[in-house]
């Protein structure tokens, strides 16, 4: 597998810079808070590979079946000689290889070309594809914003770009827009977008996913401080706090603490700060949004992109949606 690394030196120090920055006013407010998108270093992106095969966690088998049954519609649908298929989020290739394998099954020249900020989870990805001499990857360590500009320069073959396992539920409705229009931004006019959503569904399904009895998800959110330590010069005792998850019907989001378990004070030597935390006090992580087939399709619409199609599991869990940015005849009236 080819690899470009867009994060140079001083953006990487950037990006430390930011995770400071973040920790540190997180940490400051009333509710404590750390962002999601801190998970996944190394050890966090392995974690979540394991989260993902748990038997109490549904998104991903449930996901995976639904791509099972579209992998060979998707090419009658997008039906080009050949075609660009970006990846957000490395995963682990086993659902980006059923796309792939519609298309080359299909006769479809296929570049893949996944797009991930960890360098060892695009390795792990290259690791789990199949060869073949009409599919050719190209992995980009990069976020997402860089790496779809880098695509668009180098390439005019039409778009698929994947973003599945419902990380589009991890966002707030503001962070939803912004990161739906520069996607839409960021394509050609007739590219698609295959996106995962989870749908809202009985509470006692989500806590027993959220609450594996395994405690992946336990080491999962976990490891955000041990990071903290490592990249921030934290003294943070990890044993002092606990893991907490559960459904909020009001808000229609799983939500995911980490619970202080005494009274202490923690210290960022790259900050040269302490914070104090009271007994019980929680830092919020994640909220991770469910959906509504309805909901879906009115998001789309407000972001640039029509729905070609909805294909969802039989148990009405999941839906995959299949977006198509087209241009609208308004726009030349």
């Amino acid at each position: 597998m080819k690899l470009t690394n867009l994060i140079e030196t001083d953006q990487t120090s950037q990006h430390h810079e930011a995770f400071l920055a973040d920790v540190v006013n997180g940490l400051s407010t009333e509710q404590k808070s750390i962002s999601a998108k801190y998970f996944y270093d190394d050890i966090g992106s392995e974690l979540f590979q394991k989260i993902s095969q748990h038997h109490d966690y549904y998104p991903t088998k449930t996901e995976f079946s639904i791509l099972e049954n579209i992998s060979n519609l998707l090419p009658t649908i997008i039906n080009d000689a050949e075609i660009d298929i970006i990846e957000l989020g490395a995963g682990d290739g086993h659902k980006s290889e059923l796309i792939i394998n519609g298309f080359i099954n299909a006769k479809r020249k296929v570049n893949f070309y996944p797009i991930d900020i960890s360098e060892k989870a695009m390795q792990l990805l290259g690791d789990n594809l199949s060869i073949n001499e009409n599919l050719h990857i190209h992995g980009v360590v990069a976020d997402y914003l860089h790496g779809l500009a880098h695509l668009k320069a180098i390439s005019n073959n039409k778009k698929l770009v994947l973003f599945l396992g419902s990380n589009i539920g991890n966002f707030n409705k503001e962070q939803t827009d912004q990161f739906l229009t520069m996607l839409c931004n960021a394509l050609n006019n007739d590219d698609y977008v295959l996106m995962g959503f989870d749908l809202k569904k009985d509470p006692a399904i989500l806590n027993k996913a959220y609450n594996d009895d395994a405690g992946l998800t336990k080491a999962f959110n976990l490891n955000l401080l041990t990071r903290i330590n490592r990249e921030l010069g934290g003294d943070i005792d990890i044993t002092q706090f606990m893991h907490y998850g559960f459904y909020n019907p009001y808000r229609s989001t799983m939500e995911s603490y980490l619970i202080s378990l005494a009274e202490q004070t923690i210290t960022l030597k790259a900050a040269n700060q302490t914070f104090h935390f009271k007994h019980l006090e929680s830092i919020h992580l994640e909220y991770s949004h469910k959906f509504t087939p309805s909901g879906i399709t009115k998001l789309a619409e407000h972001n640039g992109f029509e729905i070609t199609q909805l294909f969802s599991d039989e148990k009405d869990y999941f839906i995959d949606a299949l977006f198509h940015k087209i241009v609208h005849k308004d726009m030349y009236d």
